[in-house]
């Protein structure tokens, strides 16, 4: 058969035209290459990857394919899988090959699971952690001996997670397995690429790194406000723009429009139907806390053309191809360049098609922040993921997967796990420890049998031989951390999701709440199930989902600087730039607007007290930790006592007394004590034992529970807590505490980012300032310090207002100065 024929003859059939870095990649697979292919979303990426393999197996078997595995696809989302299993076989249809692509996951019945390992399909389409469920099975070696090509699917969503470390120790095993391996990574909108091929190939291997032909257009435009000095200043969701956003969905046939918290998704599906109820069968709402079933629905509606607008969070970044879209909306900052092109990018989903973004602005600031996202995109200014490394709790559970199949040798494996980036490094003596830690349990863990994991048989091959320990285990592999969920049901039955249970446990029988865009009233809560009635009325009151406030990338942050720089120059040009002219003008009157190299401080006394405000332009993790470090070194030279806030742009520190700064501010930007400083002015201990619930989780001290019958977030905290204090006192050199030591400071702190803007700030021109009052800058820092004090929301709200209104009044005139000067100058 004349594959590469065939291949012209059915894009020919559908219309398309195979583009160059299609056959760029067709050559490398045939050549027996590895590589990654980097193509915007909709532009043939998976076509590129998927028909190199099935050209090279036509090739090598020309009188059919014998049986056996030959391509594992590996998908992160199993949202994904589906849509992706029917187009790779829709494409063996064209072309006329009768090969099987079938998917496993999860959700997969064990009757298919079991007739797919007797009687493996061509192509297998599932998720890593599958992948590592299917190693944990004996026979493993024998099964994936036959595999040819393994493709990674949005790749840049695994590579700086634990998911990716995990799929990198698969591949290495898979490598080992399987002769003449190639490995393909699919991937859009990442800043390293290069560095994301070599981590997927592991170190040293030479791959190739296939660009898409041309980029796609992305057009960024802001919603802008009719009246800038009346738009909100902080502290809003945004509904200010409701008629405009209602307007604009009008213009399109279907809009995906992204909110950046599942809470503000409810709230902006509610206000829609309130203000349209006609839509209310054409509006959805799609989060990943709605039940399974109900996003699939609504995936399914939207494909058919169905719905006008879904409303929608991160759980839509990736997916299946939705046609009908023709435009989508960013609702607030996105916080960072690469996530605003990735989710543009779901509009004009095909070949040739123009990728469109309407931001819709929350806040006055927003509106430089979307400014700032275009530069940043247009210059190719894009974040990267960086990897992780020596991440031990994937490991060891890596290591007792292995053991609970096939078995390994410790000294083959060992050089096995070090052919991946992630462990490239590990030493011996770091691996002696683990292969102690699986087989005896540790120093404070060997005398309870079920800690002794793994023996060494007569043959020098370990194996998990417990068939209950083998079952816990691969009951828990994985490694996406989240808190339990409580599911949230219907009285008379129905599941419509689930909901953190730090929510519901501050709910008492009758509140009312917003959830999958309607209102429902608490019944009762019983075995880890809410159980709730539909209600009338209105209620603001919405879940709250851990991890919902994104900080601002450094990319995203370094452009915003930027741009505020070239505004005092007068070289800033953009249309939000001229609706925000009378706010920065205020800035520039009272203060001075900050600049690349620069680090503006702004002194400001009000009855509150005596305030200091920095500008890092860091993101909010990142001064969280810098506002902490300075109050401490503050408190050395002399006591104090401080009130923090902090949000993207900088921090405050409040004091009853006057804050003296040094006259060299070296000394407090010293990056030299950053670490011990740091472990000092903060609960380090504290916070690592709440970090290491999810390392004890992944490396198997902690049982999560059975499927159905989730322990509760207190019962695993209380058992990873007492853990944790176990091996602090008993194996104070244990090197799980050294991880959770390692990930807070860089998970919860962002210490290299957090010592790379430090030693910014101590290299940078210091511009202190002493203005009479709040500034522009300052305005949202004070708001968002005073909402979490302690005080009604009538309070709050009411002081917000006013100082809002008192800066409206001082832009107000600036405006009316500015058009009364064009007057005179038109005249």
């Amino acid at each position: 058969m004349n594959t590469a024929a065939a291949i012209e003859r059915w894009f020919a059939s559908e219309g398309r035209e195979v583009l160059p870095f299609q056959r760029t990649a067709w050559r490398a697979s045939l050549a027996g290459r590895s590589g990654l292919i980097h193509a915007p979303t909709g532009s043939g990426k998976t076509l590129a990857a998927w028909l190199g393999p099935v050209q090279a197996l036509t090739a090598a078997h020309p009188d059919g394919l014998p049986p056996g595995l030959r391509v594992l696809w590996i998908t992160p989302l199993r949202a994904l899988a589906a849509d992706t299993q029917r187009n790779l076989q829709a494409a063996l249809r064209g072309l006329g090959l009768d090969w099987r692509v079938e998917l496993r996951s999860g959700d997969t019945a064990q009757t298919v699971r079991a007739r797919q390992w007797r009687s493996p399909p061509m192509a297998l389409v599932t998720t890593p952690e599958s992948l590592s469920v299917m190693l944990a099975t004996r026979g493993a070696a024998e099964r994936f001996a036959s595999v040819h090509t393994v493709i990674v699917d949005e790749w840049h969503e695994l590579i700086g997670g634990k998911r990716g470390v995990q799929l990198e120790l698969c591949l290495a095993r898979l490598r080992a397995q399987a002769a003449g391996l190639r490995c393909w990574g699919l991937s859009a909108t990442l800043g390293n690429l290069e560095q994301a091929r070599d981590v997927l190939l592991g170190p040293g291997v030479d791959g190739e790194l296939i660009e898409g032909q041309v980029p796609r257009p992305v057009v960024i435009d802001a919603l802008l406000p009719d009246d800038p000095a009346r738009f909100p200043w902080a502290g809003h969701l945004g509904d200010a723009q409701l008629a405009p956003v209602i307007e604009a969905l009008e213009g399109a046939r279907a809009t995906l429009m992204f909110t950046n918290t599942r809470s503000q998704a409810e709230l902006w599906h509610a206000a829609i139907v309130a203000a349209r109820p006609d839509w209310a069968d054409c509006v959805a709402l799609h989060h990943g806390s709605l039940d399974r079933a109900l996003r699939e629905s609504i995936e399914a509606r939207l494909q058919a053309g169905e719905l006008r607008c879904v409303v929608c969070t991160s759980s839509l970044d990736l997916g299946v191809d939705f046609h009908p879209v023709e435009q989508v909306l960013q609702v607030g900052s996105p916080k960072g360049v690469a996530r605003l092109l990735q989710r543009a990018g779901r509009s004009g989903h095909r070949p040739g098609g123009v990728s469109r973004v309407l931001c819709v602005p929350t806040h006055a600031f927003e509106l430089v922040e979307i400014a700032a996202a275009r530069r940043a995109a247009a210059a190719g200014n894009i974040e990267a993921r960086r990897p992780l490394t020596l991440s031990l709790d994937v490991l060891i559970q890596h290591v007792v997967t292995l053991a609970t199949g096939d078995g390994f040798v410790p000294d083959v494996l060992f050089d096995e796990v070090r052919r991946t980036h992630a462990f490239a490094s590990l030493e011996r003596t770091q691996w002696q420890w683990i292969m102690d830690f699986v087989m005896h349990g540790g120093a404070a863990l060997k005398a309870y049998p079920q800690f002794h994991k793994v023996r060494m048989g007569d043959d020098g091959v370990a194996r998990v031989e417990d068939t209950r320990i083998a079952r816990f285990h691969r009951m828990g592999i994985g490694t996406i951390a989240s808190d339990p969920m409580m599911q949230v049901r219907w009285l008379r039955g129905g599941r419509l999701g689930t909901i953190e249970e730090s929510f519901i446990s501050r709910l008492s029988p009758g509140d009312r709440f917003l959830f999958t865009g309607r209102i429902v009233e608490l019944a009762r809560v019983r075995d880890m199930v809410a159980y709730v009635r539909a209600a009338r009325g209105r209620t603001r009151i919405v879940p709250r989902w851990q991890g919902g406030r994104m900080p601002l990338s450094t990319a995203l942050g370094d452009s915003v600087l930027a741009l505020l720089g070239d505004v005092a120059a007068g070289r800033a040009h953009e249309p939000e730039l001229a609706v925000l002219a009378p706010m920065l003008d205020l800035q520039v009157r009272w203060s001075r607007l900050p600049a690349t190299g620069e680090l503006l401080l702004e002194s400001i006394e009000t009855r509150e007290g005596h305030h200091l405000f920095i500008y890092p332009f860091a993101g909010r993790l990142v001064h969280e930790g810098l506002a902490t470090l300075l109050a401490w070194r503050l408190m050395q030279n002399a006591p104090a006592t401080f009130t923090l806030s902090v949000n993207d742009y900088g921090f405050e520190l409040l004091s009853p007394t006057p804050i003296r700064l040094p006259d060299r501010l070296e000394g407090l930007l010293d990056a030299d004590t950053l670490l011990a400083d740091l472990l000092a002015c903060i609960n380090a201990s504290e916070i690592a034992r709440r970090q290491f619930r999810d390392i004890a989780r992944i490396s198997g001290l902690v049982f999560q529970g059975y499927p159905g019958a989730q322990k509760t977030t207190r019962q695993i905290q209380a058992s990873s807590g007492l853990m944790f204090d176990v091996l602090v006192r008993y194996d104070g050199d244990n090197l799980l505490l050294e991880q959770a030591r390692r990930e807070v400071l860089e998970s919860q702190l962002e210490y290299q980012r957090l010592a790379t803007t430090l030693a910014r700030m101590r290299d940078a021109k210091l511009c202190h300032m002493q203005p009479a009052r709040l500034t522009p800058l300052a305005f949202p820092l004070w708001a968002e310090r005073l909402q979490s004090q302690v005080m009604s929301s009538e309070d709050w709200r009411t002081r917000v207002l006013r100082m809002a209104e008192r800066l409206e009044r001082e832009a107000d005139a600036i405006a009316r100065d500015a058009g009364t000067a064009r007057k005179a100058a038109h005249a």
